[in-house]
């Protein structure tokens, strides 16, 4: 398990989660930020720190928001669009820097 970031991201992407992980495990795409599953420790940091309170932990999703769980692995599993290769477990988002792209869904999803 691990805490995923919802609807409340699309469009705002405020920083502050990323700039409190300890395991640098949030990434940005263009609408919204991710977070790696695999790298995620369940600390709960980034959470409180959200100020649209985007982020759940996956099993507290609210209802209407499941897709963003698989979306938010999807973000690291499969080809982003104008991508070759899934991102995968890039150890750390800071190296990568922001990404400027989002899954197909989020990129037509509508708030």
């Amino acid at each position: 398990m691990a805490f995923v970031i919802g609807a409340a991201c699309v469009d705002v992407l405020d920083r502050a989660c990323v700039d409190e992980c300890p395991v640098d495990c949030i990434f940005e795409g263009n609408r919204m930020a991710y977070i790696q599953p695999d790298e995620c420790t369940d600390c709960g940091a980034c959470e409180p720190a959200c100020p649209v309170e985007a982020i759940y932990y996956e099993d507290d999703m609210p209802d209407g928001q499941d897709e963003f769980i698989a979306e938010n692995a999807r973000f690291f599993t499969e080809p982003l669009p104008g991508r070759a290769e899934p991102l995968g477990h890039p150890g750390g988002a800071s190296a990568v820097g922001r990404l400027g792209v989002d899954t197909v869904f989020v990129q037509q999803y509508q708030p």
